[in-house]
C-alpha cells in the first residue's frame, strides 16, 4: 500500500498531477484545493496517498494531511459516496468544514459540493455524525505524532507543500477542536452531543484557543431556562 509520496511537480492536471519519485511518475488524483495549494512544475510536493483497486482500476489519491485522508476514508464508507464525490465534498469545504458541518447537521454544507444532491448529502450526515467525533480528535492526536506541542501554532497544509519541508499537517484548528472535545468528552458529554458544541463555537470564532473554545461551548450546552 502506498501511504505517501513526496517528489517533484512534473505536471499538474485539472484534477491530478504527475508527481516525480526518483524517477517513477505518479499520477495522483486530488481536490481542487489541494491542487490549488500545490507548488509549481520542478518543486518538491508531499502528500498522503489512498491507493483505490478496482477490477479494471488503479488510482492514486492525495490529501495534503492525514486528517483530511482520515475524512476520505469516513466519507467513502458512505453508500453512494465514491472517491470522485469524496473529493468535491474535501474540495469545497476542507476537512475542517467537513467536520463542522457533519458535527451541526448542515446538510446544505455538503450539498455544496458540486454533483452531490441533497438526499445523499441528508445521507452523509445522518451516517457520519456519530463518527465526527473521533475523526475530529484524531486532528490533535495526528499533530502531537508528528511533534507538534499542543496548542501551538502549525503551518498551513499549502506552507509546508510548497516549502517542500516536513510532511503536510492539519491547521493548528485541528488540534485546538480536538482538545476541547477530549476535554468534554472528559466531563461525561456524549461524543456527538460535544462535536457539535466544539464546531459551532468553532465557526463563531476560528481563532479561539482552546480554553476559549471550551467555554463557548461549554456555554452552548448549558441547560437553557
Amino acid at each position: 500500500m502506498i501511504g505517501k509520496l513526496t517528489g517533484r511537480v512534473d505536471y499538474k492536471g485539472s484534477d491530478h498531477l504527475l508527481l516525480d519519485v526518483n524517477g517513477v511518475g505518479y499520477v495522483v488524483y486530488c481536490s481542487d484545493r489541494t491542487l490549488a495549494a500545490l507548488p509549481g512544475r520542478g518543486e518538491v510536493a508531499a502528500l498522503f496517498t489512498e491507493l483505490l483497486v478496482r477490477e479494471d482500476l488503479l488510482q492514486l489519491f492525495g490529501f495534503p494531511s492525514l486528517y483530511d485522508r482520515e475524512w476520505h476514508r469516513l466519507l467513502t464508507s458512505v453508500q453512494g459516496v465514491g472517491a470522485k464525490a469524496s473529493m468535491a465534498i474535501l474540495g469545497t469545504l476542507g476537512a475542517e468544514g467537513v467536520a463542522r458541518a457533519i458535527s451541526l447537521g448542515d446538510a446544505a454544507a455538503v450539498k455544496a459540493a458540486p454533483g452531490l444532491g441533497p438526499k445523499l448529502a441528508q445521507r452523509v450526515v445522518n451516517e457520519l455524525k456519530d463518527k465526527a467525533p473521533g475523526v475530529m480528535a484524531m486532528g490533535g492526536e495526528v499533530l502531537d505524532a508528528m511533534g507538534d506541542t499542543p496548542g501551538s501554532a502549525a503551518p498551513s497544509p499549502a506552507v509546508d507543500i510548497a516549502a517542500g519541508g516536513p510532511a503536510p499537517r492539519p491547521s493548528s484548528s485541528s488540534s485546538t477542536q480536538a482538545e476541547a472535545l477530549s476535554a468534554l468528552r472528559n466531563l461525561g458529554y456524549a461524543p456527538a452531543e460535544a462535536a457539535m458544541a466544539v464546531a459551532q463555537a468553532a465557526g463563531d470564532d476560528p481563532s479561539a484557543e482552546t480554553p476559549a473554545l471550551i467555554r463557548a461551548a461549554l456555554r452552548l450546552l448549558a441547560p437553557k431556562d
